[in-house]
């Protein structure tokens, strides 16, 4: 059974969802599978080099590891842009007078930085 979309926003998300996925999904995995894996895992690691970056006494560790961790960046975005390529990463859009109230409660808050640019 196919899922119809019951809003605009869903319909406007199926739209993104421009890959080749099969209708109904086994158990097994496929390609999106595997690169949400690899998304998920760089992600992950990520978040551990960071813990591990503030904690670090040896100057020489803390390169090394920093080093790993903006390479691990760079992949995590690789995978990222190759899902969203793909249309296998959804973002919603959001309707413009909603952009438009978060960015002027925002812009607000600049006048509370103890430093004005």
């Amino acid at each position: 059974m196919q899922h119809l979309p019951t809003n605009s926003q869903e319909h406007i998300m199926m739209a993104q969802q421009k890959g080749n996925l099969p209708r109904v999904k086994g158990p097994e995995m496929n390609d999106r599978d595997r690169l949400n894996d690899v998304l998920a895992t760089e992600k992950y690691i990520t978040q551990g080099y960071n813990t591990s970056l503030n904690e670090f006494s040896h100057r020489e560790l803390y390169d090394t590891v920093k080093r790993l961790l903006n390479n691990t960046h760079d992949a995590q975005r690789a995978a990222f842009e190759q899902m969203f390529n793909l249309g296998w990463y959804k973002l919603p859009q959001q309707p413009l007078d909603t952009v438009a109230l978060a960015y002027n409660q925002f812009s607000n808050y600049k006048g509370q930085f103890p430093y004005q640019q």
